[in-house]
């Protein structure tokens, strides 16, 4: 039996976190080139292309943060030899660690990103507020990924060359 150590883990969510970054981060910036507002949101259903990009940015920004709190975070504390708890529990100890800056930003991320999906447009001026915070969490997301990388190479002494790239987290 070929089983996969917990680096090798990690390292392959790592991977898999950086690219869905990536995509994160073209979709937030081609999504925020215009001031939204509940105008903005209200002339959606006549803008196909501007819906597309807002549905794809939305879905990037949950994957996103699933990937991180559901995989990447627990695949870390496994590294580190610990036992990752609940997630609760897991954000706590990494807030503790200085990898996630705020676990009651993360947890407003999570509740925004569950608004975005589920209520999707119900209340014009609503959404656009949450499309707003949106772009707040969506960037703290990155951040979160960078400060997880830096910690890696810093805490286990790790060649930079050997984890992805860090995200570029653009001008907006």
């Amino acid at each position: 039996m070929n089983e996969t150590l917990p680096m090798d883990r990690f390292l392959q969510t790592m991977e898999i976190v950086f690219r869905e970054g990536k995509h994160l981060a073209y979709s937030r910036n081609r999504l925020y080139t215009e001031p939204i507002d509940t105008a903005w949101v209200e002339a959606l259903p006549g803008k196909p292309e501007l819906a597309e990009r807002l549905e794809a940015f939305v879905s990037r920004y949950g994957r996103m943060q699933d990937t991180m709190a559901d995989k990447l975070f627990p695949r870390f504390l496994l590294v580190l030899a610990e036992r990752p708890g609940s997630q609760i529990e897991t954000l706590n100890r990494l807030e503790r660690l200085s990898v996630v800056e705020s676990v009651e930003n993360w947890l407003e991320a999570r509740n925004l990103r569950n608004r975005l999906v589920h209520e999707y447009m119900t209340e014009a001026g609503e959404f656009a507020q949450n499309l707003l915070l949106a772009r707040r969490y969506s960037l703290m997301l990155l951040e979160n990924y960078n400060r997880l990388r830096a910690d890696v190479i810093e805490r286990l002494q790790m060649d930079g060359k050997t984890l992805p790239a860090q995200l570029d987290l653009g001008e907006s």
